[in-house]
Order: structure tokens, then C-alpha cells, then sequence
């Protein structure tokens, strides 16, 4: 099915969401059709933050939005959905579209398993109906889903599009770039080389999936690592309490923006427990790179001010290599809690592996080696 062909029948003039790579087409077509226009369009934080939002476009208008994301964000519309939107309390109507990763029987990675057993069983336990869209569905389908879709919505109660793998296509293109000239797998070999054994925890998506690569290409173990391969948004609050319970080891955190984004009260957390042993390392590149290229805000505010704000007592950004391995060295040398900033280009390399390692075995061997570490 066409994205704008499904956006016409679904006939929202309102989208918020969080990209998704099983919805690339969608938020292609959505950058293309309103840009991050914030009437028609917001590209939300978390998606709790987008169902709110939502919540308000609907009380301001009347009418019905849409809200777009992985089913990985299931989780973080549960309470909003029980406690705001379900017709026992405020009855407020919504069309959610969901990527289905981990759909059962279908490959996928281990992070999306268990996910995608439960994606339907979660819609209809918090009482919202269902209709799953895949590469057969035909254009009738979805219409007659949607006619029963508005007499489910006109209750005030909430529906769900389930998208399964490879099903909306777009055929107009998007570019997404900026202007900076560092490589995300560069930065990450450049701050190894100078973490050296010291314990790091990276963020979902590709960064960790580059750190594990850098680790096979200079023949370096990968217990040094803990790849936090899903829970976008929590590298950070994994770090704090490795760094709590490992005073006398320096701990790195490989973040992103889209992550550090997602869950940003963390870095409030963080500067109010102050671990002096903590390197809060965010790549900025200023987009959803790993599922798709989507922007974010993080080029619209000042994460080094808001570090400061919350606690951190350095804070610093860097756009060259040179400016990167000085803050670097300076931060393994330095008794307190820091945050570097790294100004980053979108893209990676088209043959960008996976690790081979599986998560308990990932899990296993930097327990292991913390516990090494005394």
C-alpha cells in the first residue's frame, strides 16, 4: 500500500509521532507533505510525549490525530492511553500506526522478539482495535478497517493500523544531511582509542552496532562493551549505575541525540547523583539516523547548557577530530562528571554488519569483566 494513499483514507490533517524503519515510507511522505510544519506534523521526543500532544490537538480542534511509531514505544503510550485518552476517563479518540518489528515467524533482531509477540495482544488489552496492514492488503481493506475505525472513534475510544514489514511503499525520494564533516564510526574508534579497557555502554541503533565492528577490526575483546541494543533512550541510566557501583572506574556512555532526547530527565538524574567516574559522550547529528533519517530537535537547543543546567560540572562540544581527542583525554583525566557534545554527519557504511555476539552472551562477559574489575 502507498503511504499517501493510506494518509487519504485515514483523512487526519494532524500527524506526531517518532520515526520508525518500518514506517519509512510514512514519514517519508509526511517530511515531503508538511515538513516538521508543527501544525500539521511533530516529531515527538518519546512517544508518550507525541500521544499527549495528541491529546491536545484533538481538545483545541475537535478532530482526530494520528500518532506514528515503533511498536519498541508501545510502553511509553500505556499510561497516557489508560489514564488520558481510554473513553473512562477523558475519551479522547486516536488513530495510532504502528511498526510491527519482531513480528512473530518473521527475522528479526533479538531486541524485537518478545516485542512483537505481544505488539496486538498490548493494542487490545488497553482496549484499542486493531487492523493489520501488510503487503497483500489491499486499498478496500484499509477504507472499510477505517469506516469501522470512525464508529470505534466516535465513542471516544482509540484504533490501531499494525504495519507489518515492507508494507507502504513511497516513491519520492528524501534526502536527509547536515553540515558536519565528522563520521559517527569515526568518532567512535576515536574515543576507544582512548577509553582504552575502560567499561562503555552505547546506545541503540548503529552506534552499537559500529562500536562492535571497531572491537572486530582491531582484534579487541567485546567485553568491554554493553551494547544496548533496544530501550532507546536509557544508555545514559544503565552508565549511572555501572558508575555508582564502579567508583574507581572511569565509565563512558556512547549516547545519541534521538536517545538522549527520548528520556531526557535522566541527564537531570545524573547531575543531581554528580558520578565523578561518568563520561556522557552524545553524538549529535541532529536526526532518527538508524530508522531512517527523520529529524530531531537536538540542533535547535543547547544540550551542553542543559547538562550544565542539571548538574554536570563540564559540559563542551566538539566539531573536529582535534577539538574530540583533546576533550577526551581531558575527561579520562578528570575527577567529575562530564558531557561532550559531538558534532556528527548523517551516514553510515551500506555494509554495516550486526553483532555476533547474542545479548546474553553480551550481558555475560562485561558482567564478567566489571566484576574483574573489583
Amino acid at each position: 500500500m502507498k503511504a499517501e494513499k493510506l494518509a487519504e483514507i485515514i483523512g487526519s490533517e494532524f500527524y506526531t509521532g517518532v520515526p520508525d524503519s518500518q514506517l519509512k515510507a510514512l514519514c517519508n511522505y509526511l517530511i515531503n507533505t508538511y515538513g516538521t510544519d508543527p501544525k500539521h506534523h511533530i516529531i515527538a521526543a518519546n512517544e508518550g510525549n507525541c500521544t499527549a500532544v495528541a491529546a491536545g490537538y484533538h481538545l483545541a480542534t475537535g478532530k482526530i490525530p494520528v500518532v506514528y511509531m515503533q511498536n519498541s514505544g508501545e510502553g511509553n503510550i500505556i499510561n497516557p492511553l489508560a489514564s488520558l485518552l481510554s473513553d473512562k476517563v477523558y475519551a479522547i479518540p486516536t488513530v495510532f500506526i504502528i511498526g510491527w518489528r519482531g513480528e512473530p515467524n518473521v527475522h528479526d533482531e533479538p531486541q524485537h522478539i518478545y516485542q512483537g509477540e505481544v505488539t496486538v495482544k498490548l493494542m487490545e488489552d488497553m482496549d484499542v482495535e486493531t487492523f493489520i496492514i501488510g503487503k497483500d492488503t489491499a486499498d478496500d481493506e484499509a477504507v472499510s478497517a477505517m469506516e469501522h475505525f470512525r464508529t470505534v472513534l466516535g465513542k471516544g475510544k482509540c484504533a490501531a493500523f499494525i504495519v507489518r514489514k515492507g508494507a507502504l511503499s513511497y516513491d519520492e525520494k528524501v534526502i536527509y544531511k547536515n553540515d558536519n564533516k565528522m563520521l559517527r564510526e569515526d568518532i567512535i574508534s576515536h574515543i576507544t582509542a582512548v577509553s582504552g579497557d575502560d567499561p562503555i555502554v552505547s546506545t541503540t541503533g548503529k552506534t552499537s552496532r559500529e562500536l562492535f565492528e571497531i572491537r572486530e577490526a582491531n582484534s579487541q575483546p567485546h567485553k568491554f562493551d554493553f551494547l544496548t541494543v533496544g530501550s532507546m533512550g536509557h544508555s545514559s541510566s544503565i552508565a549511572l549505575g555501572i558508575a555508582i557501583n564502579k567508583p574507581g572506574t572511569k565509565i563512558w556512555c556512547i549516547d545519541g541525540d534521538g536517545a538522549a532526547l527520548m528520556h531526557m530527565g535522566a541527564m537531570a538524574v545524573i547531575g543531581s547523583v554528580n558520578p565523578k567516574n561518568l563520561v556522557h559522550i552524545i553524538i549529535n547529528n541532529g536526526a532518527h539516523e538508524t530508522v531512517g533519517g527523520m529529524p530531531t530537535v537536538a540542533n535547535d537547543i543547547n544540550i551542553t547548557g542543559i547538562a550544565k543546567s542539571c548538574g554536570y560540572q563540564y559540559a563542551v562540544s566538539a566539531d573536529s577530530f582535534e577539538s574530540l581527542d583533546r576533550e577526551l583525554k581531558a575527561a579520562r583525566e578528570r575527577n567529575s562528571l562530564s558531557l561532550i557534545e559531538v558534532k556528527c554527519s548523517i551516514g553510515a557504511r551500506d555494509d554495516l554488519g550486526r553483532p555476533t555476539t547474542t545479548a546474553l552472551e553480551n550481558k555475560r562477559n562485561f558482567m564478567e569483566y566489571l566484576e574483574n574489575l573489583g
